[in-house]
This record gives C-alpha cells, structure tokens and sequence, in this order.
C-alpha cells in the first residue's frame, strides 16, 4: 500500500528548493515539513535532499522520486478534474507555455478570446524559448515550433509555418541576388540563434553555415535590420509575412526552401486531457487553422 505521508511536503520542497517556502505553500509550519521530509527519508532509507544554510537541492535519488511523485499527484489532480467537469462550463486552472514572439503575437490574443468565452477557466502562461519540461513543470500544454525531437508526449498540428531567406530591394540592387547556396558566403548573413540556415537541395536537407556583421536573438531585429539593406535573413512568415506582401522585403532562393514545419500543441500522454485542456486545444486549431 503506498503511504502518502511526507510526499506533498516533499514536492513541495523540490518545487520551491525551501523548506520555508514549502510552509507557506501547504499552510504548515517549516518545523512540520521538515518533519514529514525526514520521516519520508527514514521510510526510504534514502537521502531525498542536499541541504546547506542557503541552498535545499535534490539528490539523484530524490531528482527519480520527484519524477515519480509528480506523476502520482498529476493523477490525483486529473481526478479533482475530472469530479469538477461534471458541471457544464468548463473550469479550473490551464497551464500553459509557448515561445516569445509566436506566443505574444498569436497565442496570447487567443487564449484571451477563450478566458472571455468560459470565464472560469483560468490560464496561467509563460513565455519562454527555452524548451521545458512539462511534467516537472507541471504544465499542462506547449506549443512548439518546427521540427519535434524525439518525445514522450502527445502532439496535435495546430498550423504551419514557412521560412524564408530574404532581403529588401535595396540590398539586392546593390550587392546581387544569390541564384545558388555557395553564393552566400559572398553576401552579409544576418544570424539569429543558429549560424547554419537548413535547406533542401536535390531533394536532400542540407545545412549552410552562414556570417554577417549583424548577430541578434531577436527576430523582429533582424526584419527591422534586413528592411533597411543591411543584409539577408532567414525568418519564419509570420515575421516577415505581411513585408513580403508590401514589397519592403524580397523572397529568394525559393528553389532550396524548406517544406513548411508545423507548429504543434504538446501534452503529456500520461495525463489525462480535461476537457477544459482539449476545448482549448481545439480553439487553437481553429483559429490558427
């Protein structure tokens, strides 16, 4: 029989790296979970913790348990939602993470449109580029751009996106447009996050290394750079979409480009998806659709 004594307040420990602050979360005393914490430890006969007067970490050990534990009060969680869907409207708490600049221009309009239609969810979102773990994270949806590595979680095509390498009219006049790959290390490549821009050549993907006087992790940089003719980018259409159209910037190097990537709502498979979750899944898909 599994004992649950000692797991919250562990999980909270590990959450917060405090045990101060995993008082404040539970509503107990520091004395308590310190407690229950070590009282679960004996029960294991392993040590869950590092602890030092400024810092509380996992061990190797407590990192395994921590994983397995989340698991555990994922379900747990489900379970209250699963009770509290039995009402109409859907409620309770999504969490939620996408990239910056897809996420505050797209996502985040969106997810607005929703909150407005069922005003008892709740959204918390976090923007960011770095690529989280949602189990740890305890999110319960991603949106993830491009290529998808190998994943354990479960993955809906929400949209698409297509990259360009472009420039404005001034900077082709003056220097020459590219025909060919070789020909850009002759040209000012202005880089983003990665040095090598990926192609399709010969029906094969292929990936050019690329330099310019102009590094930036920026991509509405880079447009705002590439505008003015300092150089050529490399930029996802919904950057650059609406300046193809105008005539500010020029499509080149059609022939080498890449087949349009898809941009994917990412959930873990081992949790059950809520109905608040799955509306909300399914309203995106709309909408970017």
């Amino acid at each position: 029989m599994f004992l649950w004594e000692g797991v919250s307040e562990f999980v909270s420990v590990a959450q917060t790296s405090s045990f101060t602050g995993a008082s404040k979360i539970l509503g107990i005393s520091t004395a308590q979970v310190s407690r229950q914490v070590s009282a679960l430890e004996n029960r294991l006969n392993t040590k869950l913790f590092y602890r030092t007067t400024r810092k509380v970490s996992l061990t190797e050990e407590g990192s395994v348990y921590y994983r397995h534990c989340r698991q555990v009060m994922a379900g747990l969680e489900d379970a209250e939602r699963a009770i509290s869907n039995l009402r109409n409207a859907p409620q309770g708490l999504v969490k939620l993470t996408a990239p910056v600049t897809y996420g505050e221009k797209y996502i985040m309009p969106l997810v607005i449109d929703f909150m407005t239609q069922y005003p008892e969810v709740e959204v918390n979102v976090v923007l960011s580029n770095q690529t989280v773990d949602l189990v740890e994270g305890g999110y319960d949806l991603a949106i993830r751009l491009g290529k998808l590595g190998d994943s354990s979680m479960m993955a809906k095509r929400l949209t698409s996106r297509t990259q360009y390498v472009c420039a404005s009219p001034k900077y082709l006049e003056q220097f020459g447009i590219p025909h060919s790959l070789s020909e850009l290390k002759q040209h000012n490549c202005l880089v983003g996050n990665t040095d090598h821009w990926r192609f399709i050549e010969s029906g094969k993907e292929k990936s050019i290394r690329v330099s310019g006087s102009l590094t930036c992790n920026s991509g509405y940089g880079l447009r705002d750079a590439a505008i003015k003719g300092i150089g050529l980018i490399k930029l996802p259409d919904y950057y650059i979409g609406e300046d193809l159209k105008s005539g500010d910037l020029v499509s080149i190097l059609e022939n080498y480009q890449e087949p349009e990537e898809g941009i994917w709502a990412l959930y873990p498979q081992n949790r059950h998806l809520s109905p608040k979750v799955r509306l909300l899944v399914d309203y995106l898909a709309e909408m970017l659709g």
